[in-house]
């Protein structure tokens, strides 16, 4: 039998080395809102902006992937993209079109997770 169930949010759990640094990254750099910490130190933060959502958890033996671990959908990559260059983050891919109808690219945050950004092109 199968049973219907609603799913609700989903957020991205990021590993880091140091809570500080990422809050840093992600709340002054990218605006984020810190929502919610858990811990004394504290070793596990929500944040948010918009309808994004990310678990920051601290992992001071955290080694990134080689690839995304998240996919950020926004109204304007090439904003984001400078925005990306401004705060020092590491563009792992640049800007392009993609013959698929997203405008893409990769940055990695201070612990080098990387997040695959995409804008829908309208066309």
């Amino acid at each position: 039998m199968q049973h219907l169930v609603r799913f609700g949010r989903i957020a991205a759990v990021l590993p880091v080395k140091n809570i500080m640094i990422s809050k840093e990254f992600y709340i002054n750099g990218l605006n984020f809102k810190d929502v919610f910490e858990n811990g004394d130190p504290v070793g596990f933060v929500i944040i948010k902006r918009e309808e994004a959502e990310l678990h920051l958890t601290l992992q001071p033996q955290h080694k990134a992937a080689s690839y995304p671990i998240a996919h950020l959908l926004v109204d304007d990559a090439n904003a984001l993209y400078t925005l990306c260059q401004e705060i020092g983050a590491r563009i792992v891919k640049g800007i392009q079109d993609k013959d698929y109808g997203i405008r893409a690219f990769v940055f990695a945050d201070p612990d080098g997770n990387r997040i695959d950004v995409g804008q829908i092109l309208v066309k």
